[in-house]
């Protein structure tokens, strides 16, 4: 696939069906054409990946391969007579396409690793941030106004501080907080009005205010933005955040401009990426292609039971604990290695470490990464998912609840109210895939060893989207009791 759309110019969108981390098994099937093929191409990848390949992947590729083709390095083609591979990074690329800077020339191949973070990728990038430090800078480029700036900065922290602290540390900005905001811009725009009457340029691409400032006033100038903050209560600091609801309609010229691959881990539960597509602005006549886990060497043993309370019940969270005490005591009998319990609520994740910890000792570390071979790791979804790929494969994942975006998390919240103002189907097109697509990638390590996925979420057996999850896990094996022989592997499984 990756060959034909350096052939012909056929852009492709391939779900690679394992995971994008570092180790990514599948890059050996793009690097192998972008290193025969004669012509210039383009790699995006984060840097850690980038040192994966220069150091390990295309040294051992290049003693079996007869090519020479050049390959560099860098946030730019810097040479129009190059005609090797130039890797890059996301942010790299994205400010290039976004800013339309020509630092990457149109009509180059150019292929993406690690498409199960496009998304987020694209919304870092189009994101304008005030940090604290930047109230200074605004100071000392606009000295006369220097105590409208520091009497907004003041109003805006008292504001801000007043909201009700939540696990998040983040919060939308409310109408009277934006107001202030505006009436700073104006006051600047009048100074820069008064001092530059004959400016025939918008003052806001001016060179009058720092960069971060400039930005992000043009931020607030756009419609459909998300405009938050992040308070920093110990240190009496926050940063300003405006960044869009959506990215599809932004992105969607970029995807024309060169034949383009974008592979990743797990994107979506259909085939055509459908969801997924429309999320980020992508062409219908993309070819789509997705591999599944093999049923011999990647099956997991899935145990669902059923009958347990609803996470939002109290009587959840005591037989939530009564289950995890039962499966952990199996892999004692079993003499199996590392256990991980997988809890996305802030508080409930602290407090089964500390029942957990209180039994069993120091086995137990909440969001640590030095582990007993037989440790016990209690760690969120978002904790996991960056340093999974540090510890062995667990012989057990226990999952307390599916990972849906908390509806409580302000930003969470904000574009369920996009989508709503839209009247379309947040939960299909936002929450669900979102849940997939963590869950897919949280229980690969799993995969390697064939080892159990513990799901304690009943959801899963009484609501319309459990077979959808059930999908998402496959191929897996139900079993429905806990004793030290379901930690034995399959052999010879179908």
């Amino acid at each position: 696939m990756v060959a034909r759309a350096l052939r012909v110019g056929r852009s492709a969108l391939i779900q690679a069906g394992a995971p994008s981390g570092y180790h990514g098994r599948y890059r050996l099937s793009y690097v192998m054409p972008l290193l025969i093929w004669p012509e210039p191409t383009i790699l995006v990848a984060t840097e850690a990946v980038q040192q994966r390949l220069l150091m390990v992947e295309i040294p051992r590729l290049r003693q079996w391969i007869p090519t020479h083709k050049a390959i560099r390095t860098g946030d730019r083609w810097a040479d129009e007579n190059f005609q090797g591979l130039l890797l890059t990074t996301p942010p790299a690329w994205f400010a290039d396409k976004l800013a339309n800077t020509g630092h990457f020339p149109q009509d180059i191949p150019t292929v993406i690793d690690g498409a199960d973070a496009l998304e987020s990728w694209a919304q870092q990038q189009l994101t304008a941030q005030i940090q604290p430090h930047d109230w200074d800078q605004l100071m000392l480029a606009c000295p006369t106004q220097a105590e409208a700036i520091r009497d907004a900065r003041v109003q805006l922290t008292r504001s801000l501080f007043q909201h009700p602290t939540n696990p998040y540390d983040c919060y939308l900005i409310e109408a009277s907080e934006l107001n202030l905001l505006t009436q700073l811009y104006q006051v600047l725009r009048l100074t820069y009005t008064l001092s530059h009457q004959d400016a025939k340029t918008d003052w806001l691409t001016s060179n009058f205010l720092p960069a971060t400032w400039q930005q992000f006033g043009r931020a607030l100038q756009l419609e459909e933005q998300l405009l938050w903050t992040e308070i920093n209560r110990r240190q009496g600091q926050f940063s300003l955040h405006c960044g869009p609801l959506e990215v599809a309609s932004v992105l969607s010229h970029i995807w024309t401009q060169q034949p383009i691959v974008l592979i990743g881990g797990f994107l979506d539960l259909d085939t055509n990426a459908s969801i997924y597509r429309q999320r980020l602005g992508l062409p219908e006549n993309m070819t789509c292609l997705k591999f599944s886990p093999d049923r011999q060497h990647e099956l997991i043993q899935l145990y669902l039971p059923d009958g347990l309370p609803m996470p939002n019940t109290p009587q959840f969270q005591p037989a939530l604990m009564q289950e995890i005490r039962a499966l952990i005591s199996a892999t004692h009998t079993a003499g199996q290695g590392l256990t991980v319990i997988l809890v996305g609520d802030t508080p409930l994740k602290a407090q089964v470490g500390s029942a957990l910890a209180a039994e069993f000792g120091s086995r137990v570390q909440v969001e640590k990464t030095c582990l007993d071979e037989q440790g016990i790791l209690v760690a969120g979804w978002e904790f996991w998912q960056q340093h999974q790929s540090v510890f062995p494969a667990p012989q057990l994942l226990m999952i307390a609840t599916l990972p849906f975006p908390s509806l409580e998390e302000p930003l969470v919240a904000g574009r369920v109210a996009h989508y709503k103002r839209l009247r379309q189907d947040w939960f299909r097109l936002y929450l669900l895939p979102e849940a997939l697509g963590t869950l897919q990638r949280a229980i690969a390590p799993v995969r390697e060893s064939q080892g159990v996925v513990a799901l304690l979420d009943n959801r899963v057996n009484h609501r319309s989207y459990g077979q959808q999850v059930l999908a998402a896990l496959s191929p897996m094996a139900r079993i429905n009791y806990v004793d030290a022989s379901i930690f034995t592997p399959f052999e010879g499984m179908e």
